[in-house]
């Protein structure tokens, strides 16, 4: 009879807790709209309501990016140090 592999609970730990807001941080500031819900300060002609959001994208890209080095070593340290 073959044996089933221990199941750990997944471990909650301060890199992981960064990774979270990370991700979380972007869906939080877009769905708060009457944060950014007004035309003032312009920015270049723009209104803040769509410079606000454009600048959230180069956030969020930056964001993500972070997020998934963490992972990566996060899960290299899990494993470790296996691998580049």
């Amino acid at each position: 009879m073959s044996e089933v592999p221990e199941v750990r609970p997944p471990v909650v730990t301060p890199v992981r807790v960064i990774i979270a807001v990370c991700l979380l941080a972007p869906f939080v500031a877009m769905l708060w709209v009457g944060s950014y819900a007004k035309t003032d300060p312009e920015f270049i002609g723009i209104p803040f309501f769509y410079w606000y959001q454009m600048l959230w994208v180069l956030v969020s890209t930056a964001l993500t990016m972070t997020a998934y080095k963490l992972w990566q070593r996060d899960q290299r340290a899990r494993k470790g140090g296996a691998g580049k």
